[in-house]
């Protein structure tokens, strides 16, 4: 009874993305992210990257300064993107985030990077912070909309074609450590990796 209890909770969270940890830094350069998420592949998506479907990964930051007497004030919005392809030729998995690439025997290698986000920028040093407190949201999903016409009609229905995460804030106070945030905070307006060699595709986020 109890294999059967998780084995339902397993296929209940199949389309879900947690994310497990979130940390921002101040460098010389300006302010970095590092986050860290849980997900694995359904099998329909499994299948789709095996037969030559590439897939879309967002992860979405935005930084904005609570204002009680307006609407919050947006200190930096960003979007970086994975793109994870499968090349049958060489039967090798390859991940690609801007001009950096890798390649992978197999998926699950690939997945493990992706899970792993470290030292992404997402404001720069000259941008300043008049604030003393901010939010600082992420989240994490696939990119639906760059699929084949015929599996983004699938995606609508099927559960199992869909991969997201809810939106994570964390309160950030400047030249502190980052606090968590309170428990259901409210997501904000839709707003890297450490790969191999060089001279991938550009993988801009739409």
């Amino acid at each position: 009874m109890l294999v059967m209890v998780l084995a339902c909770a397993s296929a209940a969270r199949a389309d879900e993305i947690d994310i497990v940890d979130v940390r921002l830094a101040s460098t010389e350069e300006g302010l970095i992210l590092s986050a860290d998420f849980a997900f694995e592949f359904s099998r329909p998506l499994q299948e789709a990257v095996a037969n030559g479907v590439p897939l879309h990964f967002l992860v979405e930051f935005e930084l904005t300064r609570p204002r009680w007497y307006w609407f919050d004030e947006v200190t930096a919005s960003r979007r970086t993107q994975w793109r994870l392809s499968y090349h049958a030729l060489s039967r090798q998995y390859r991940l690609s985030t801007g001009a950096l690439h890798q390649n992978f025997a197999h998926l699950e290698d690939a997945l493990d990077v992706m899970r792993r986000l470290r030292n992404w920028q997402v404001l720069e040093r000259s941008v300043r912070m008049t604030g003393s407190t901010y939010d600082a949201a992420v989240r994490m999903r696939l990119d639906t909309a760059q699929l084949p016409r015929p599996l983004q009609v699938s995606a609508l229905t099927n559960r199992e074609l869909r991969l997201e995460s809810a939106w994570k804030t964390i309160i950030f106070q400047p030249s502190q450590t980052a606090l968590p945030a309170p428990a259901s905070a409210p997501p904000p307006a839709s707003p890297a990796l450490s790969a191999g060699a060089r001279d991938g595709q550009e993988g801009a986020p739409r």
